[in-house]
């Protein structure tokens, strides 16, 4: 793709031979209400002679966005209602989000915040409402992590990151900055050493959400890019989502969970998808996640293993709805079942 900047009009995408049998007429109010846009990193993932293609899937709008399921909701994880100040939301108590930029390098079709994003969405902080966040950071003494996300907040440039980074770094009580993006894989060229010198902060340990969804997304270049963030000295997680016609495989979450370690990364979430509007198309039921991640086990190793979670509706925080493997069959003793199905009995406490 070399030669070919972002896409992000319906136009772009025809002309890069990217609408596949989607017609360019039906993604035109899709395009009006939510916002497009794919590297040329990610525009080069995508196998253009599979209708069926799970990067594609992850990126090229859909018709079907417009279809908005009753349940679902604009803010469905509840980010406002715990928005004390704007670019804070303050839902643990320990830990804050820092939503500095509202704008990311592409869009996911099934991104929770999709209301918010893009060039429509809530946009940058500007220097007085950045001034009123760190201002609330330093005012609650019990805030041991920030996370920096929104938005992809690698999109900022190196002088933003450090200026932002300077801050924090001058707040005792905040010892972990971690940084949620996709820039390692979807353009990797960006994690350069100026971005790295920006991310290194005095005092503080630093650690980076990596966000993908599929194994095609380890290319090389990512794979390299996350090598050059963990040799600088950050800790590198994993966050997926379970998406339907993306990765509800066990085959293919294997293989994806397998290659985050292979580079270094420790699976962290694997969500299922958050009710947000005109993502039905994605969601799977509950139960048929947690068949998937349960012929996890005993398929790869623990250092594999993410933790299935579901952020509850309006805002009441994470839950984790991996399939329990231990029943309690009374009389104090327990049925546990092994990576096979098979039930063992686990007897009483003496």
């Amino acid at each position: 793709m070399n030669g070919i900047g972002s896409i992000k009009t319906v136009e772009g995408l025809e002309r890069a031979g990217l609408l596949g049998q989607r017609g360019r007429d039906a993604l035109a109010d899709v395009a009006a209400r939510y916002a497009i846009a794919l590297t040329p990193t990610v525009a080069g993932l995508i196998d253009r002679a599979d209708d069926a293609d799970p990067i594609a899937r992850q990126f090229v709008p859909d018709a079907a966005e417009l279809i908005v399921a009753p349940e679902e909701r604009a803010d469905p994880i509840g980010d406002e209602a715990h928005s004390p100040v704007q670019g804070i939301v303050h839902r643990y108590r320990d830990r804050v989000l820092l939503k500095a930029v509202h704008i990311c390098p592409v869009y996911c079709r099934f991104c929770f915040r999709r209301e918010m994003v893009g060039p429509q969405g809530l946009g940058t902080l500007d220097a007085n409402a950045m001034s009123a966040a760190f201002a609330y950071i330093r005012d609650h003494k019990e805030i041991w992590e920030v996370i920096l996300t929104g938005g992809d907040p690698l999109v900022l440039s190196p002088r933003r990151l450090e200026g932002i980074l300077r801050e924090l770094a001058s707040i005792d009580h905040v010892k972990i900055v971690r940084f949620h993006t996709r820039v390692p894989v979807v353009d990797p060229s960006k994690v350069d050493a100026a971005l790295i010198a920006a991310l290194r902060v005095s005092g503080k340990t630093v650690y980076v959400a990596l966000h993908a969804n599929h194994p095609r997304e380890l290319s090389d270049e990512a794979r390299a890019a996350c090598a050059r963030l963990i040799d600088a000295g950050m800790v590198m997680v994993s966050q997926s989502v379970l998406l339907k016609g993306v990765n509800d495989d066990p085959a293919i979450l294997a293989e994806l969970m397998k290659a985050f370690v292979e580079t270094r990364v420790k699976p962290y979430y694997l969500h299922h998808p958050d009710l947000a509007p005109g993502t039905s198309h994605f969601r799977l039921a509950i139960e048929e996640g947690q068949k998937i991640v349960a012929a996890l086990r005993g398929r790869i190793s623990g250092l594999c293993q993410p933790t299935y979670i579901l952020d509850i509706p309006g805002g009441h925080g994470k839950a984790v709805i991996g399939e329990q493997s231990i029943r309690e069959t009374g009389e104090g003793c327990y049925s546990v079942s092994d990576y096979r199905g098979v039930e063992h009995l686990y007897p009483p406490a003496a």
